[in-house]
């Protein structure tokens, strides 16, 4: 597929592997609009970057998200483009005082189920558009659970299963691409030893050459020895 001249939507769009995409695309004549709920960063962010534009919004709030797909549909009914980046992970221990639940609840919501509330609440927008895309950014713990992150690896193994069905049932009419980072260094993952992953320009760069490609499984560093690749 093109990747140039889009219109496209980064959840967690201020920092970390939102922001390097946000950069990246927007430097090859994408128009991108960027969402967290973090209104001072994202404006900081957005000022850092030509045609780049903030919407504030929490995408685990019904009503915040109801409020991003009113103004896309008002002000940018061109676009082509969802990049489901935004996350949340507790590092912990299971045990019986670990307090599981709580922690994969948040991480469930996050991960998981504020992804499919979006998704089906901008397909008719994207399918009305040529070029229609989405990107759900999974991670090799879909594949292989870490005991350092239990919850937080169910959480993304329930996304990786709803991206395969999605583009099973809509791969016609929608590309469907799966971004599965190792371990990245940015604030998000630093409670788990952030600081040893690779660089999150390297994954917007994976990402955008496998694009170029129509690749829709995207494994990057290490996850390319253990995730087989296909077209």
């Amino acid at each position: 597929m093109k990747t140039d001249g889009n219109t496209i939507l980064i959840t967690g769009g201020s920092a970390g592997i939102g922001f390097e995409l946000a950069k990246q695309l927007s430097e090859r004549g994408n128009k991108i609009l960027i969402t967290g709920r973090n209104e001072e960063k994202l404006k900081q962010a957005a000022a850092t970057l030509n045609n780049v534009f903030p919407i504030a919004g929490d995408v685990t709030d019904g009503a915040s998200v109801d409020h991003l797909v009113s103004v896309i549909r008002a002000e940018h009914p061109e676009l082509n483009m969802l990049i489901n980046n935004a996350g949340y992970a507790d590092a912990y221990q299971l045990s019986s005082d670990a307090g599981a639940y709580s922690k994969a609840s948040r991480e469930i919501e996050t991960n998981y189920l504020s992804i499919v509330a979006l998704t089906e609440q901008l397909l008719p927008v994207l399918l009305n558009n040529p070029d229609a895309a989405l990107v759900n950014v999974t991670s090799i713990v879909a594949y292989f659970p870490q005991n350092s992150v239990p919850t937080y690896s169910a959480s993304k193994a329930a996304l990786k299963s709803y991206t395969d069905v999605l583009r099973n049932t809509l791969g016609d009419t929608l590309r469907v691409f799966e971004l599965i980072p190792p371990l990245v260094n940015t604030d998000f993952s630093k409670a788990i030893g952030g600081e040893s992953g690779i660089p999150p320009q390297e994954v917007a760069s994976e990402l955008i050459q496998a694009m170029e490609k129509d690749q829709h499984l995207v494994p990057v560093g290490m996850t390319k020895e253990y995730v087989k690749v296909t077209a």
